[in-house]
């Protein structure tokens, strides 16, 4: 008997288990996980687009999926880890950031959903999926931890533009509106505020008479 006959003989001992137990209010604790849309797939809905349009939009937005919560999960990272005459400021910004950014990764995946696919979600799937280089464990310095999250934006950004214009093409305007709208408008505000903090502005201004 292989492994999925014996899942199977075992929920269906659970279930009868369960049906002849007096304690009808215990939890069934027998029951086998199982797949009822396996990844890459589409459930077709009636939204008036065609599955290769929902098939398309659903792998550009997985993708911005997993780089997103890679970009939140550097946010916190650096929430926790910055040091400095600005951490307090950083530290808000970052979090503030990290916030704004996983709004954006549920935003993501329910638009996936939307179109009838299946959204990525667990650790491991974003890892292997993301674009974004992964960062080291140990500390860095302001200015590195601002260009790892500069150089992650970017690349959200160029994918998010190209995945707009394309969904556009496809008459996917709810995708589009997604990235336009929110995806690209949160990642270029999140952008100003971090470039500006790379300006070479002394902490203390220059004394009456000095150059």
């Amino acid at each position: 008997m292989n492994s999925q006959a014996t899942a199977g003989a075992r929920t269906a001992r659970g279930a009868k288990a369960a049906a002849n137990s007096p304690l009808q209010a215990g939890p069934i604790l027998q029951w086998q996980a199982r797949e009822i849309q396996p990844f890459g797939t589409i459930a077709p809905l009636p939204l008036g687009l065609d599955e290769s349009v929902c098939r398309a939009s659903a792998e550009a937005l997985n993708q911005l999926v997993a780089d997103t919560m890679t970009l939140r999960d550097m946010y916190k990272k650096h929430h926790w880890q910055v040091v400095g005459p600005t951490f307090y400021q950083l530290h808000l910004l970052f979090d503030k950031h990290y916030q704004e950014q996983a709004a954006l990764v549920d935003e993501l995946a329910e638009r996936v959903q939307m179109l009838g696919a299946v959204s990525l979600a667990m650790a491991h799937d974003v890892a292997e999926t993301t674009r974004i280089p992964r960062p080291p464990r140990g500390r860095e310095d302001v200015p590195t931890q601002i260009g790892r999250l500069l150089q992650a934006h970017e690349m959200i950004l160029e994918f998010a533009r190209q995945s707009a214009h394309e969904a556009a093409e496809r008459g996917d305007d709810g995708t589009n509106d997604l990235l336009a709208s929110d995806v690209i408008r949160t990642n270029e505000q999140q952008v100003w505020f971090l470039a500006e903090h790379l300006v070479a502005q002394p902490l203390l201004p220059a004394l009456p008479g000095h150059a």
